[in-house]
């Protein structure tokens, strides 16, 4: 069993001044995994303190001693990856093939794109005799999910080492132990104490005590959106910036070509994938009305052929990360059925053979875009199939969400897959499976504001100073 009884602070390994701890369970067979310690909001002083006076020193660092610590670290990272990817299985139930490749790929990705983007950011530049200067924020508040434990935490604290900003981390007490592990990996690439600062803990304890503190000047949070709200409210009295990385209720166009079949059943892969839990996820499949039938026999093979069970095992799915997650997307899945739309996949209950632990079934509905189900983000292994008659109702279906995250277009004319990505009012839109990690991550209406990923990202954590006459 895993015991985390201390934080990470002015770098050493501190005691939490609470006696406070949690118990964290394995979502694949409901028994406890560990435990962790809780931290207040005096833990919070202490390590903003710490972050505090670490800045003027580290702000000051040159280009290239910010690369050779990002580079210390990957090679840090590289050596406990495979700690990383059992830690993530464990945790929140991400099959080991998954937690240990894609889960931990994508931190590696973020650390090299941090590097590549830091070789040559601008940070000065002139403009006639005025002189521009982007100068790190100061000390950085980071609230991270539990949905991607290792994406999440990498996308805002390479960026922050990257631009010069000191940092207090909050994970989730879900996925707790990943976190750890990133601790220990920031410990051992010996960065300047006090630049890299962690505290676990609940998030109505430790993440208000960083939106409110006045010594901290910028949260970087990802998460619900309801969070996000009370989050801007709660920086507001200190004018802190505020980046915010929330939900979505993405859609996944399929065109109408040779390959749309094809296109289906990769649709309702992908959105199993990491059990539905990941705020981009293609979860409104927009299908061509003609083909209807065809699509819901290939979706419906699609998501019985899943294989769900044991995250340990050779399986494509494991369960979602907790009780309470479970008992969500159930009532969902229930309220699809009382709503009436047609269920051709899935369906309540956990799936034949596993009475033990927080299992899903992979569940396709059919259905129009004024459901429950396909206006709210469920975060589960839920997928509604929605037809469109042509492209301009494909479009204004896309559109019809309060959402604005991602978007997929999928088809074999990619003239006509541009024109519908720019037309879509999303952060991020995915022709054919399109992937870029210098590419700017974000959302539209409530999905947030600001953009993650490479030196996009980097804005985030910069002030712009000018200085008139310089010249």
């Amino acid at each position: 069993m895993r015991e985390y009884a201390k934080f990470y602070i002015d770098g050493a390994w501190v005691e939490p001044l609470g006696g406070e701890t949690q118990e964290l369970i394995n979502p694949a067979n409901e028994q406890v995994s560990g435990r962790i310690a809780l931290g207040s909001a005096d833990d919070v002083d202490r390590a903003v303190a710490a972050a505090r006076a670490a800045f003027p020193a580290y702000a000051a660092t040159s280009r290239e001693e910010r690369l050779a610590l990002l580079r210390r670290i990957k090679t840090e990272f590289e050596n406990r990856q495979a700690d990383l990817g059992e830690a993530i299985t464990e945790e929140m139930g991400a099959p080991a093939s998954l937690a240990g490749g894609f889960h931990t790929f994508l931190g590696i990705g973020h650390l090299d794109a941090a590097i590549a983007a830091l070789e040559d950011y601008t940070f000065e530049e002139s403009h006639g005799s005025t002189l521009i200067v982007h100068e790190p924020i100061g000390v950085c508040g980071l609230i991270t999910p539990w949905n991607w434990p290792i994406n999440q935490v990498t996308v805002k604290v390479f960026p922050a080492l990257a631009t010069g900003c000191t940092m207090v981390l909050k994970p989730p007490q879900l996925a707790a132990y990943s976190a750890q592990i990133l601790a220990e990996i920031m410990d051992a690439a010996g960065g300047p104490a006090g630049v890299f600062n962690m505290v676990q803990g609940k998030g109505s304890v430790i993440g208000t005590a960083l939106s409110t503190h006045p010594g901290v000047d910028m949260i970087s949070f990802t998460g619900s959106e309801s969070v996000g709200v009370q989050i801007q409210k709660d920086a507001a009295d200190t004018v802190k910036r505020v980046c915010l990385e929330l939900g979505g209720k993405s859609p996944y166009i399929v065109l109408d070509d040779g390959a749309t079949m094809e296109r289906v059943a990769s649709a309702v892969g992908s959105m199993m994938m990491n059990s539905g839990q990941t705020c981009s996820a293609g979860s409104r499949l927009l299908v061509p009305a003609a083909r209807l039938e065809e699509a819901k026999r290939v979706a419906a093979d699609t998501a019985n052929a899943v294989a769900v069970g044991d995250p340990a095992g050779n399986v494509a799915m494991g369960p979602v990360v907790s009780k309470d997650q479970f008992e969500t997307v159930q009532a969902y899945i229930e309220k699809g059925i009382v709503e009436g739309a047609e269920l051709i996949a899935g369906g309540p209950g956990r799936p034949e053979g596993l009475d033990k632990g927080f299992y899903v079934r992979p569940t396709v509905f059919v259905g129009d875009n004024d459901k429950v189900i396909a206006r709210e983000e469920i975060f589960g292994p839920v997928l509604v199939m929605i037809p469109y008659g042509d492209i301009e109702e494909a479009v204004a279906i896309a559109n019809d969400t309060d959402f604005g995250l991602a978007g997929y277009v999928d088809g074999e004319d990619i003239e006509a897959c541009r024109a519908i990505a720019r037309r879509i009012r999303a952060g991020a839109i995915y022709l054919n499976g399109g992937f870029d990690f210098a590419a700017p991550f974000g959302g539209y209406k409530r999905s947030g504001n600001g953009r993650e990923w490479g030196a996009h990202g980097f804005a985030e954590y910069l002030e712009t100073k000018a200085i008139l006459g310089y010249g």
